[in-house]
């Protein structure tokens, strides 16, 4: 990837992406690395002698691949590797250089644009509020749908009969019945497929701070795509990449590098003839430390991970009670195990509990036999609402109706917790007052694939009722040593010489109002033995210390809360807990969805990628963009962000909440204010 940096002096005035119209012939003729890295050391000794520290993000900018040759961008970035760093007139300190790429993940050395992901064990765990937009937006929704399903069958209806070629697929045809009816794929057909270049947009290289899409057009209402040959560099606020693990280069790319020179792709071949090496035994351990459980197994797919070893959970006979916005991976499985299942509203405990009371008191249907089981399934954070499970809430009803707790961290785990651990590090509570954790490999730690952790001799009896085990492919040796490395250095690696001190802390107990009281301490499993880790697998000293995790971690909780309380005080309706990276932006209207999204794609000079979800996987009404924040990302790129939200929200007519407004300068001054008061 080719690339080309240049660090600016600090200047709060000066925006992100801003071109720099300077021609680099001005620049000090620096000739090669060695003397540059001289020069930064002693820049770096004389800010230390002066104790001086770089007070903000290094100004860039992105460009698109379209960009005039001759027009110098302070950031410009294309496919292939042949350029390097543009040096600055001042060589900066060493807390500014960098060993990442600036389109991969965000250079920031300002401390202040930090924060820790914990809950306030003196304060009530918050209910979310659902806040309602005025009934003329309801209404003009409703209208808009009524509008689409009209039109829609009106056509069907001439189609079939004019335009027959159009058809097919979904008319008798040789004796042959349609595989698809008209009626289940109609909203497909007359919605979807109208903003396929919002759902589908192919993109290349490494989705990480920006990311390169291809430009592309449609001539036939997205039935097929013209692709131009140009791509565009955009910012991402689209993917999972929670604490910015998705790189091309650094610690965890050069393991994964060094682990196909000594196992190559595959897991088969390896040291076992089942596909499972000693990376494998090495992964599972780490994650139950990791996680603070007895002992973890480890699947190849996430959505794997719920729908093939739920059904080794429960049976005929059993109960499960889920959380009516569960994934579709929890609802596969349960319909699979063949066990019953009830539903709560979503993170209401008062519901929950009137549930709970109903169903152990009438017991199974008809016989009314005890449940041989009760499974309760919940998200530690919800993706498509950005809410977080009432953990202390359940604990307690756990404590006291004695069901089994299986919460889902696909979303929680790695962007949780001021120890990156999940929804039990966020409320300080111990892991194993949870029956059953789940999570995944490919949010927070650049991965792919799933885990389950919980007490060791269900996880050997997973492992042989399990649909996974037997029958899955495992994962492989590089996405297994990329899952090691990250997770790893979130933890900190231990000095061989002897075994550290484990860390003390405080445990809470949930009360009934809700309240977290201490009572005694909870030994936190601390950093990983080196004696854990393969002996060939070297970490970078700041990854191996665990000190870039933790400035991750910190990064991504600011940049939560900034998006999250910006947007409210612009007076956009959202949904989700301050803490968490995924911000649901309410649009409501089906046809602002695509309207948002093309507007934020063609934005100029920065391209801005979102993800727009509507229904299944939402509510008919309650269609919404879902900002997906990461570490990868400065406090600036949130500015680029609320930015353009303010300009959109004004033009689209999308500001319909409540509370105090500010105007968008004063929301970027005050940016640390309003994080630490929200």
């Amino acid at each position: 990837m080719h690339s080309s940096i240049v660090l600016s002096p600090p200047s709060p005035s000066q925006s992100l992406f801003t071109k720099k119209r300077a021609s680099l012939s001005q620049l000090p003729p620096l000739t090669s690395a060695a003397s540059y890295l001289s020069a930064v050391h002693e820049a770096d000794a004389r800010a230390r002698g002066h104790e001086v520290t770089p007070a903000s993000t290094p100004a860039l900018s992105v460009s698109s691949s379209l960009s005039s040759p001759s027009e110098d961008t302070v950031l410009t970035e294309s496919d292939d590797n042949s350029s390097g760093l543009t040096y600055p007139l001042t060589p900066p300190t060493s807390e500014q250089v960098y060993t990442t790429v600036h389109t991969e993940f965000g250079h920031c050395a300002n401390q202040n644009y930090r924060c820790v992901s914990q809950h306030n064990s003196e304060k009530p765990v918050a209910e979310h509020e659902i806040e309602e937009p005025p009934y003329y937006i309801l209404f003009t929704t409703y209208f808009s749908y009524l509008i689409l399903i009209m039109f829609g069958h009106v056509r069907d209806f001439f189609g079939k009969r004019f335009a027959k070629s159009y058809f097919t697929h979904l008319m008798p045809y040789d004796g042959y019945a349609p595989l698809n009816s008209d009626f289940d794929s109609f909203y497909t057909r007359r919605l979807k497929r109208r903003m396929d270049d919002c759902f589908s947009q192919p993109v290349t290289g490494v989705a990480g701070r920006t990311i390169l899409i291809y430009d592309r057009y449609s001539e036939d209402n997205n039935y097929t795509h013209i692709y131009t040959g140009n791509k565009t560099r955009a910012l991402n606020i689209s993917s999972y990449n929670y604490l910015g693990f998705a790189q091309a280069r650094g610690g965890c790319a050069d393991a994964v590098e060094e682990s196909i020179r000594r196992y190559g792709v595959s897991t088969y071949g390896t040291r076992l003839e089942a596909g499972t090496c000693d990376l494998h035994q090495v992964a599972e351990a780490l994650v139950a430390r990791f996680v603070g459980m007895e002992d973890a197994l480890i699947s190849s797919m996430g959505f794997a991970t719920n729908s093939t070893f739920i059904p080794a959970l429960v049976g005929k006979g059993c109960l499960v009670i889920s959380d009516e916005h569960n994934h579709a991976s929890i609802r596969v499985g349960v319909r699979q195990s063949g066990a019953h299942v009830r539903m709560f509203k979503h993170n209401d405990m008062k519901n929950f509990e009137a549930l709970l009371r109903e169903v152990i008191s009438q017991g199974q249907p008809k016989t009314h036999r005890p449940w041989k089981k009760i499974l309760v399934i919940v998200e530690g954070l919800y993706s498509m609402e950005g809410t977080m499970v009432n953990l202390p809430k359940l604990i307690e009803l756990k404590k006291k109706y004695k069901f089994y707790l299986f919460v889902d961290e696909a979303h929680s785990i790695g962007a949780l917790g001021p120890h990156g651990r999940g929804v039990t590090d966020y409320f300080n509570i111990p892991p194993r007052s949870v029956d059953i954790l789940m999570g995944t490999f490919t949010k927070s730690f650049g991965a792919s694939g799933g885990y389950i952790a919980g007490r060791k001799s269900l996880i050997d009896n997973l492992r042989l009722r399990g649909h996974s085990g037997p029958y899955a492919e495992a994962i492989t040796p590089p996405v297994l040593t990329q899952i090691v490395a990250s997770m790893a250095s979130i933890m900190g690696v231990a000095p061989p010489v002897a075994s550290p001190p484990k860390a003390s802390v405080a445990l809470t107990t949930p009360t009934t109002n809700g309240s977290l009281v201490r009572t005694v301490d909870y030994v936190h499993p601390g950093m990983a033995p080196s004696s854990a880790l393969p002996t060939w697998l070297s970490l970078p000293s700041s990854l191996s210390d665990g000190s870039e995790a933790r400035e991750r971690i910190r990064r991504l909780a600011f940049n939560s809360r900034y998006l999250h309380a910006g947007l409210k005080k612009l007076g956009f309706i959202t949904y989700g807990h301050p803490f968490s990276p995924i911000v649901p932006l309410l649009l409501f209207n089906p046809g602002k969805m695509p309207t948002f999204a093309r507007m934020m794609r063609a934005r100029r000079p920065t391209p801005i990628v979102v993800v727009v979800v509507a229904y299944p996987a939402t509510p008919l009404v309650t269609s919404r963009v879902r900002f997906c924040v990461s570490a990868a990302h400065t406090k600036e790129d949130i500015d680029v962000i609320l930015k353009a939200c303010d300009e959109l929200g004004d033009v689209l007519d999308l500001k319909h909440g409540r509370g105090e407004r500010w105007p968008l300068e004063e929301i970027m001054k005050r940016s640390v204010e309003l994080v630490n008061s929200f």
